[in-house]
């Protein structure tokens, strides 16, 4: 058995390719049933955000990463392998732990990621088993360590805030301007509150539902309007930023342009913080616009990392010592069936050899019987004593499980008779 992770993410991918790698909910399902098939994986969770595209798999043989890259490169309709990286048994766990913890974002200790994580591992409960229940627990656990025990958190920007302090270069201070989100989900909550606190005079929300758009309006003060009302306005407002869940471009030039037309020389500035991206390209080739997309965060993020990156040993720490517990506990979980399947194929070698012995030597005392029973038991144990030992013992060493692999093979414990104890869902 085998723990992987393969994807692509902010460092690897431009986010020209991490759109259209992005799995929106209704399509994972397919996704993982399909990935489960032909790899032959037990288990398996798709992490998919605007900064990454990640499978995790517990496979029993070498294909999930090939199936991965694969899959994903039919989506993308090009070979995704120079994007693509793949990490293996404690790496893995210890990509997991850094993603959860915010280690990995493009916006060191954003703490975004720790909801995305556990939804994830929500919305795919029904391909995960044991061993990715597990991971994904520690995860959350360690990202909740991380962040109470260390100050990887403090004056962290969210990838909102870093949108409304991109906003600031165009603009300087955002004191009375007026603004416009699109999308009524968590990011846009996010992103009103930082508006609010830059002292924003008018907001707009604008989302397919009123319900919601009106619900987080008047939690922050803003006014709620239908996405085919919101462009009559678009010329008031100052800043616009974009967080819809739309799966193809919503904002375009003819949106635009004619509020520019009304705006005279008034620069208007655009953060698409979607993923895919809400708004189309060419919008940001308009006179007086300034079109900002995820990747362009990274500078404007760049502002509290100093600070940050003192944590980071200390956050590291954290996540290596977990790493360890996990795959103590992963070894454990794979080693004693294969240890208790080993023991009970030789017990009835030893049982057999046993019969046929005791034909042999004819009419024997029970004495004599006991005497020789006892012999075979304890001459079993023996062999069998410091095998299990080291099987147990080489299972959790930097060797990852490949030696309860081995023994399975060399002894014929065929995979499918060899079963997990059974410690439930949220073990």
């Amino acid at each position: 058995m085998a723990l992987i992770v393969a994807g692509v993410n902010h460092l690897t991918a431009p986010i020209e390719i991490r759109e259209k790698l992005a799995y929106g909910a209704t399509e994972i399902e397919d996704a993982l049933s399909r990935l489960k098939t032909e790899s032959g994986a037990r288990e398996a969770v798709v992490l998919s955000t605007c900064n990454r595209t990640e499978f995790w798999l517990v496979e029993t043989t070498e294909t999930g990463a090939s199936a991965v890259a694969s899959l994903m490169s039919q989506r993308l309709g090009a070979n995704v392998a120079p994007c693509l990286y793949v990490r293996r048994d404690r790496e893995a766990a210890s990509h997991l732990f850094r993603v959860a913890s915010g280690l990995d974002s493009m916006i060191l200790g954003e703490a975004q990621i720790h909801g995305q994580v556990r939804d994830a591992w929500e919305t795919c409960r029904a391909h995960s088993g044991v061993a990715l229940n597990r991971l994904y627990q520690t995860a959350l656990m360690v990202a909740s360590r991380v962040r109470e025990e260390t100050g990887i958190g403090r004056g962290a920007a969210s990838v909102s805030s870093s949108a409304v302090e991109l906003s600031k270069k165009i603009f300087g201070s955002l004191a009375g301007r007026r603004a416009m989100v699109l999308g009524a989900g968590d990011v846009a909550a996010i992103a009103l509150d930082c508006l609010r606190r830059e002292g924003v005079k008018v907001s707009i929300v604008a989302n397919r539902s009123y319900d919601r758009a009106s619900s987080l309006a008047e939690e922050y003060g803003a006014t709620a309007m239908h996405y085919e009302e919101c462009w009559k306005r678009l010329h008031t407002v100052d800043v616009v930023i974009c967080s819809t869940a739309s799966p193809h471009t919503i904002v375009g030039v003819q949106h635009v342009a004619p509020a520019m037309s009304a705006r005279g020389d008034r620069p208007l500035c655009i953060l698409d913080i979607a993923l895919p991206r809400d708004v189309d390209v060419r919008v940001g080739e308009l006179e007086n616009v300034f079109l900002y997309d995820l990747d362009d965060l990274r500078a404007a993020a760049a502002a509290n990392l100093d600070r940050r990156l003192e944590d980071v040993p200390a956050a590291e720490a954290i996540i290596a010592a977990e790493v360890e517990k996990y795959w103590d506990w992963l070894a454990g979980l794979e080693a004693v069936p294969v240890v208790a399947e080993f023991r009970s194929r030789m017990e009835r070698v030893r049982g057999d050899e046993l019969a046929n012995a005791m034909r042999r030597l004819g009419d024997l005392s029970p004495q004599q019987r006991e005497a020789v029973d006892h012999f075979s038991h304890a001459l079993m144990n023996k062999f069998l004593h410091e095998p299990s030992v080291r099987l147990r013992r080489a299972a959790a060493n930097g060797r990852g499980l490949g030696v309860v692999d081995a023994a399975r093979y060399l002894f014929a414990l065929e995979p499918e008779s060899v079963t997990a104890p059974d410690h439930g869902e949220n073990s």
